[in-house]
């Protein structure tokens, strides 16, 4: 291999490696004629050599070439050759591989988890639309902007270098962890073993681990064979069970199991981690949501009445006075007959007083009536003078999840009063988790206070669970909502 001054043409300035493998070495520098910076990707020497390798190499790399209008695939600027090495001029990428972000860490926020395999899906997707494979899908691979967002690399040029399965060459056994059985059978790579690799890569950002690891690359390569998907909780008990049905699917031995799409996948993972919050998760408008036209309606409690225009005076009738003061006193009576039953100690129910029958005579011009009224008996000499105190919060004590769930359940019966504090509890425990548990909990105390006419923190609240389980509409429904309402 060329030094690394001679190693590119002049017009690629001040070149450095940023990374190498079995394959070759790739360089930044700068490209001088356009002033902006470049990667530079050169075959090695023992491919190079190989006419065969060569042709194919320029038809992978104009092939992947074609992709280049999608966002989050590479976009490639040249394919040329120096010095009689074929080479790759393509897009800098300053957030590096994510296999060096994801190296010595454990299993990553599931809403960057989900980005990241969207943007990966994506570009997938158009690739295979196009009948284009890519091969070699790993974190190596897999690079990042300056703004986290993912674009896939080396497209075609694992096929170009002749190392479409495990077994032809022994330069691919780094990627044997990410390789889907039929490669590593030396079988033929298509569009479904793309979507297998990238099942691995999810797994490992989820759990922190590949599903098949093992020490040996060859060990872990057969097992992508043999061995069944083992459990996500064995890796990571963190997370919940639900994701095995998918992880499952993905990675099927028989290609024709799999997901039809990348996209599939992604999608079917997300539903399975939230389906797993069950009743904590969201709770859907069970009424219309306030529109820009009735804005939020006021909290009960400090709703300004309207003047009420009123009318000629009307002479009440003299007989009605009474009636109305004896149906006041039976109201009154009743109140507090309900009023003592409430307050009644359940294991005093046996003693509670019967009601009594009263007949009462109300004289109005020209007739009588009699009224037959139920009402209670007083209360027992022995009777407590007080009632005893109120029993106290189940989840007064209980976990940040635990109020969110009580929280819910209130919020589901519409008391969103009750529901508030609780909320409120819950978001300050689950603080600083990154958990759905925590997300959920922002977005129904979102949920809650706009329903309550309060727009503190609604919007904040919103993003930041957006920032720890990704995109949901019911994220995107509310903040319309409550941009609209609170400006």
């Amino acid at each position: 291999m060329a030094s690394t001054v001679d190693a590119l043409p002049a017009r690629y300035a001040n070149p450095h490696p940023i990374g190498s493998g079995g394959m070759g070495r790739i360089f930044h520098a700068t490209d001088t004629e356009l002033r902006r910076d470049v990667a530079v990707k050169v075959l090695a020497d023992r491919y190079s050599h190989d006419q065969d390798v060569r042709a194919r190499f320029r038809r992978e790399a104009h092939a992947a070439a074609r992709l280049s209008g999608n966002p989050n695939i590479v976009t490639i600027f040249d394919v040329a050759e120096y010095q009689g090495r074929p080479m790759i001029v393509m897009e800098y990428l300053e957030g590096g591989s994510l296999e060096a972000r994801i190296e010595g860490h454990g299993g990553c926020p599931p809403a960057q988890v989900f980005a990241w395999l969207a943007q990966a899906a994506n570009a997938l997707d158009a690739a295979h639309a196009a009948g284009v494979v890519h091969r070699d899908i790993k974190p190596a691979n897999l690079l990042l902007d300056s703004e986290d967002r993912l674009h896939v690399g080396d497209f075609g040029i694992a096929s170009a270098a002749g190392l479409d399965s495990f077994t032809e060459t022994g330069t691919i056994l780094g990627s044997a962890g990410y390789l889907s059985p039929e490669q590593a059978r030396g079988e033929r790579a298509t569009a479904a073993s793309d979507r297998y690799s990238l099942a691995v890569v999810g797994f490992e950002l989820l759990a922190g681990e590949r599903p098949f690891a093992a020490t040996s690359t060859t060990v872990e390569a057969a097992r992508h064979v043999t061995d069944p998907v083992p459990p996500i909780q064995t890796v990571n008990p963190d997370l919940p069970a639900a994701l095995d049905r998918v992880f499952e699917r993905a990675l099927a031995k028989d290609p024709a199991r799999r997901y039809p799409t990348a996209a599939d996948f992604v999608a079917e993972l997300r539903d399975a981690l939230h389906e797993d919050a069950g009743t904590t998760g969201w709770i859907l408008p069970a009424t219309p949501m306030p529109t820009a036209v009735t804005a939020v309606v006021p909290p009960a409690t400090t709703a300004i009445r309207p003047p009420v225009r009123m009318g000629p005076a009307r002479r009440t009738p003299r007989w009605l006075v009474p009636l109305l003061f004896l149906l006041v006193l039976l109201a009154a009576g009743l109140a507090a007959a309900v009023a003592a039953t409430r307050n009644t100690p359940r294991h005093h129910a046996a003693a509670r007083p019967r009601s009594v029958t009263v007949v009462r005579t109300v004289t109005q011009p020209g007739q009588t009536i009699e009224q037959t009224v139920t009402a209670p008996a007083p209360p027992p000499a022995s009777t407590p003078a007080t009632s005893p105190a109120p029993p106290a919060t189940p989840a007064a004590n209980g976990t940040g999840a635990d109020l969110n769930s009580e929280g819910y359940a209130k919020m589901q019966a519409g008391d969103y009063s009750g529901a508030l504090p609780l909320f409120e509890r819950a978001v300050q425990q689950l603080s600083g988790t990154g958990s759905l548990d925590e997300a959920y909990a922002d977005y129904n105390l979102a949920y809650t206070r706009f329903r309550l006419g309060q727009c503190t923190d609604v919007l904040s609240l919103l993003d930041h669970s957006q920032q720890i389980q990704g995109h949901r509409t019911e994220i995107d429904a509310l903040r319309r909502d409550a941009q609209k309402a609170c400006g």
